[in-house]
């Protein structure tokens, strides 16, 4: 890719994996422009379409992260990605799922892989990332009174730090050419159950961690009347946490290293770098 300035446009640019996305670009020499509905470089808001031109201009590749907490969002998308190809972006890195072949077929997912498939002057790249290991030091697993509460059983996943997976949406978006085509499926070094993961967290805290299994049912219901996430969420959220307590989550694999030329982060990494999270005054 030779066009001049190169620059990226970040999508989700405060997020989880956007934020540290941005600062591996700029660190090394890339401009990265992140983009989302507060604290970015610019205004970006998928319901408010006057924010798209702006947020594309002078852009040759995009980080695509998709409406969150949503599952109906594929003419959204291919319509910003109409826009994408005409302002002159060449290259576009998605941030599906893991196994994103399997999803419900009412999750737009697997339709924006395709639509991505289809088009003939955009390059892209797609990453599958495992369960994120932050899940666990924000709001989306609280731990509440020493209690992981969420339906996965005994299964196992290989839970993946966000900054690994922002290192290889780095390198695809660095070297564009070198990755068009690609799939990539970034997991971290280990598959673990729910309660390891609470045992690990409970050794780096010194504080009592375990995990408590619920019915899916009573566990989504709850979240939906606590207004945690929309009643439409309710598929994906069934989707994501049978394919770990029925045995197929994600397994390691050695994309990260693959393609940063260092190994994923262990949650033991993680956890002691993230202890704060379960230590503070303010943790559950």
């Amino acid at each position: 890719m030779t066009r001049s300035p190169q620059t990226a446009l970040v999508l989700g640019g405060t997020g989880r994996t956007g934020a540290p996305l941005a600062k591996q670009l700029a660190e090394r020499g890339l401009g990265a422009r992140t983009a989302a509905r507060h604290g970015a470089d610019v205004l970006f808001d998928w319901d408010d379409p006057t924010t798209h031109p702006g947020a594309l201009s002078g852009v040759d590749r995009l980080y695509l992260v998709t409406p969150v907490l949503r599952v109906s969002f594929a003419d959204q998308v291919a319509a910003f990605l109409d826009l994408a190809e005409a302002a002159g972006v060449r290259h576009v890195t998605y941030l599906s799922t893991y196994r994103a072949d399997q999803t419900p077929p009412e999750v737009d997912i697997r339709a924006v892989e395709a639509d991505l498939a289809s088009r003939h002057t955009i390059a892209h790249s797609i990453l599958r990332p495992a369960w994120l290991m932050q899940n666990f030091s924000d709001a989306h697993l609280p731990i509440i009174d020493g209690v992981i509460t969420v339906p996965t059983g005994d299964g196992a996943e290989a839970f993946v730090d966000a900054a690994d997976i922002a290192a290889v949406a780095a390198e695809t978006l660095l070297a564009p050419d070198a990755h068009a085509g690609a799939r990539y499926a970034p997991t971290g070094p280990q598959a673990l159950t729910v309660g390891e993961i609470a045992a690990t967290i409970a050794a780096v805290t010194g504080r009592p961690v375990t995990h408590q299994d619920i019915d899916p049912d009573v566990w989504i219901g709850g979240a939906v009347a606590a207004g945690v996430v929309p009643a439409g969420y309710a598929a994906m959220l069934h989707w994501l946490t049978s394919s770990i307590s029925s045995g197929n989550g994600s397994t390691p694999n050695d994309d990260i290293e693959k393609v940063t030329g260092r190994p994923p982060t262990t949650f033991h990494e993680f956890a002691r770098r993230s202890v704060h999270a379960w230590t503070s005054p303010t943790a559950g």
